[in-house]
């Protein structure tokens, strides 16, 4: 997969892509990133990217000549057809379903924002699709670009190395993920549950099924109307009514 990010500033986000998943998918041959300054593109012998929006208003707005030229550029480098992207508050909310399907892409272009957003004509002649990463604005697109490739980059076959590593995870059946214990066994007398000790796969299955469903009933209670809970699942979330106990080895 090749991922190409424009942002006026590489520098927030190349430590990043040197020091994670994300190095580990390059290193792999899984994965290139490139990152391109809108800066470079601009037409203007300041370097200029913004200016006053027109009918007044606070703040700066992104100028349409570097970003064209820009994402006309960087759509010559990618030997496929691949989607635009801009990281908006007003795109697509961002979940494992969103990334799933971006990782099925050969290319994406990853556009950031800054300032007071974008001229509304890069969104309505360059864009192929609007990614929000949750209800808030951030000062720019970079850390949301960084969230939305980590997630994305992940579903890469062959990225996190074990194929089965996504199907007990958060989100993936619509429900938060069991507790996690390792060593020691017992640290300061906080003990691990019983039944993760007794080697026996089945009672451990069933023990994190309960607590799957008990974490999501006292962390994301909205999560279990949308998660299609079997008649053995319901019965159990209806032995928890308003729990907040620990998600312990107990129940």
């Amino acid at each position: 997969m090749r991922i190409s990010i424009l942002t006026l500033f590489p520098g927030i986000i190349e430590p990043y892509i040197e020091s994670s998943i994300v190095k580990k998918a390059r290193d792999a041959g899984k994965l290139t990133v490139e990152l391109f300054n809108i800066r470079d593109y601009s037409s203007d012998r300041h370097r200029c990217v913004d200016d006053y929006p027109f009918g007044g208003g606070a703040g700066m707005v992104m100028m349409p000549q570097p970003i064209f030229d820009c994402v006309r550029d960087v759509k010559t480098r990618h030997e496929k057809p691949c989607k635009v992207v801009f990281m908006s508050p007003a795109g697509r909310r961002l979940d494992n379903r969103v990334a799933r399907e971006f990782a099925g892409d050969e290319g994406l272009i990853i556009l950031c924002g800054h300032y007071e957003g974008v001229d509304q004509r890069v969104i309505d002649n360059l864009i192929d699709e609007e990614i929000s990463i949750g209800d808030y604005v951030l000062t720019g697109g970079e850390l949301a670009a960084m969230v939305f490739m980590d997630a994305v980059v992940r579903f890469i076959p062959g990225v996190l190395g074990n194929e089965n590593a996504h199907d007990e995870e958060s989100f993936e059946d619509g429900l938060l993920e069991y507790p996690q214990y390792t060593r020691p066994a017992d640290f300061e007398g906080l003990k691990v549950p019983d039944v993760l000790l007794s080697g026996h796969h089945e009672n451990i299955g069933k023990w994190r099924r309960r607590m799957q469903i008990r974490k999501t009933l006292q962390a994301r209670p909205d999560l279990l109307e949308k998660a299609g809970l079997s008649g053995q699942d319901a019965e159990t979330a209806s032995n928890f009514p308003g729990d907040t106990g620990q998600c312990d080895g107990r129940n």
